[in-house]
């Protein structure tokens, strides 16, 4: 069977690369720490280049539909991100200002630094979308890019 590079999927994964370094970029360099829900988001973007070299290596539909699959996970999962900055719904009982998740003796400590990155704060925002927001669009372009590709794949089975 040929090996065929989906131009789509490539799109997707390097966009899914992008959001990625720019999550660092903005955690190392300009020193904004992640919260719980931030972290989480990474993943999705972390298991696309993954998906992809499947996609080249063991050429399957599946692997389109699972590219597809993993960006809509993102999309919710930045979706609700997204709700929690907004005051739509409670967030995590860990990451949320009305309840830090930390103890009377935790706080007492003086020894070490405490720092709590609060989920429903936003820190940076552009066009009125927070990261959150900017991941919760893009990740449903590349689940388009990544559907497109299967769409591909479907056509040049045929």
């Amino acid at each position: 069977m040929t090996r065929v590079l989906n131009h789509s999927a490539l799109l997707a994964t390097m966009g899914s690369i992008a959001l990625l370094l720019g999550a660092f970029i903005f955690q190392e360099i300009f020193g904004f720490e992640p919260c719980t829900l931030c972290i989480w988001q990474r993943w999705p973007h972390a298991i696309i280049p993954l998906v992809f070299f499947f996609s080249i290596v063991l050429p399957h539909q599946i692997w389109f539909l699972s590219g597809s699959l993993v960006m809509i996970i993102s999309s919710l999962l930045a979706g609700y991100h997204v709700g929690v900055e907004q005051d739509w719904w409670e967030g995590l009982a860990s990451c949320s200002t009305s309840d830090t998740g930390l103890s009377t003796e935790m706080i007492l400590d003086f020894s070490e630094e405490i720092s709590v990155v609060m989920c429903d704060e936003i820190v940076w925002s552009f066009l009125n979308l927070s990261m959150a927001g900017w991941n919760t669009v893009l990740s449903l372009v590349w689940a388009s890019l990544w559907i497109l590709a299967f769409r591909n794949y479907q056509n040049i089975k045929q």
